[in-house]
């Protein structure tokens, strides 16, 4: 049975390169992903499957088994961001200022692989595998929760996905057996001072002054208030305030981001936020509102679903290309899924140097050695062949 993915993986590998680029050049952001939705379902038709839409531009599609069984999905999202591209290849976004610079094309590319080396070997396949291509993993709240309110886990007992890593090198496979992406959210702060003239500063509250002090003490909670064990960031991104160099405006914004990977922790970083604000303010004159979200738990890896993956992984590249890795506090809404059944998203390793295939994720210039996406087909395949009750 090996023998046999492992030659359907082959002889699918030009075709997932081709869809590969095709959503490259084709790149589509959150909620608007209809032409990606129309080639995904034109190619599962062609496979004699019956796919239907969901979560408005979404697919879902049943590749059910010879003989009865569980039913276990694979997830792939979809969009893509708005980033304009610099990859310089032929397949180089013709979207202005759209871009698949997370790898979601492989994602969705290898996904239809993995419908057409289970469609080649459905007669020993005994259960059900489900495929789900998710919109809007990039947008808060992310579309996850739309595929599962349409009925994306109906019947399933186990979920898997897999996201090309660029700092992971091409042939090597890394996954968790626990903790594996943070828990994402944020905060909004706008401070209400006093406008005046810049050069009478003792006739107004300065809310730029105000926002200076909040953002220093913000910036340091992660090394004052958080256990130095427990692996989180919080910081500022946005500072927004004025427009006259002579003017001392009415109010600033603040906004930043919190990834960790406890809840309570999260709720106590949102309160010690509120508290700086109130503070801050008031010894300054000023007032405040204060916003704050938390978009989708944290990725956790169930350890059994985790043990198929290396297994898998192990069978298509050999020991030494299967590596645990530290979590990262990137996230990922597929952790809404693991929410509701037990699944593992596993790192297929995408970088390489000698091919100048180093750029971080969400940059302009970010790609992918294509030799990845057939190391991830083969993995899932064989984690969901070794997850159901594969006959011989």
């Amino acid at each position: 049975m090996g023998q046999d993915i492992t030659a359907a993986t082959e002889r699918c590998r030009d075709y997932v390169i081709e869809l590969r680029r095709y959503f490259r050049t084709w790149p589509e952001l959150s909620t608007e992903e209809f032409k990606s939705q129309e080639k995904i379902m034109d190619e599962l038709v062609k496979l004699g499957l019956e796919p239907r839409k969901i979560a408005n531009t979404g697919v879902i599609a049943d590749i059910i088994g010879e003989f009865p069984g569980r039913t276990i999905a694979v997830r792939a999202d979809m969009d893509a961001l708005a980033l304009e591209d610099e990859c310089g290849q032929l397949y180089q976004s013709k979207n202005p200022g759209v871009c698949h610079g997370c790898g979601h094309d492989g994602h969705m590319a290898m996904l239809l692989g993995i419908a057409r080396v289970l469609c080649e070997v459905r007669s020993k396949i005994a259960g059900t595998v489900r495929l789900l291509f998710q919109p809007s993993e990039e947008r808060y709240p992310g579309g996850a929760l739309a595929m599962i309110a349409g009925g994306a886990l109906e019947g399933v007992s186990a979920i898997i996905a897999a996201h090309l890593w660029q700092p992971i090198p091409v042939g090597a496979l890394g996954i968790s057996y626990g903790r594996m992406m943070a828990q994402p959210g944020g905060f909004a702060i706008t401070i209400q001072g006093k406008g005046g003239h810049a050069s009478m500063p003792h006739q107004a509250v300065d809310p730029i002054r105000v926002g200076m002090h909040i953002s220093q003490a913000i910036n340091s909670i992660s090394g004052c208030n958080m256990d130095p064990m427990e692996p989180g960031v919080v910081a500022v991104t946005v500072f927004q305030a004025g427009t006259v160099r002579n003017v001392i405006p009415d109010t600033a914004e603040i906004k930043g981001l919190i990834r960790v990977f406890d809840s309570e922790l999260f709720t106590g970083i949102h309160k010690r936020i509120e508290q700086i604000a109130k503070g801050i303010c008031e010894a300054h004159g000023a007032t405040y509102t204060f916003a704050g979200d938390i978009s989708c738990p944290p990725v956790i890896n169930n350890p059994a679903i985790a043990q198929l993956v290396k297994e898998a992984g192990i069978q298509a590249l050999g020991e030494a290309g299967v590596q645990e890795v530290i979590p990262v506090l990137g996230a990922e809404d597929f952790s809404q899924y693991q929410q509701k059944v037990p699944g593992a998203l596993m790192f297929i390793g995408a970088g390489n140097p000698e091919k100048g295939i180093v750029y971080p994720h969400h940059h302009p210039k970010f790609d992918i050695d294509e030799a990845s996406l057939g190391h991830g087909v083969e993995i899932m395949v064989r984690t969901v062949m070794n997850y159901l009750s594969v006959l011989t």
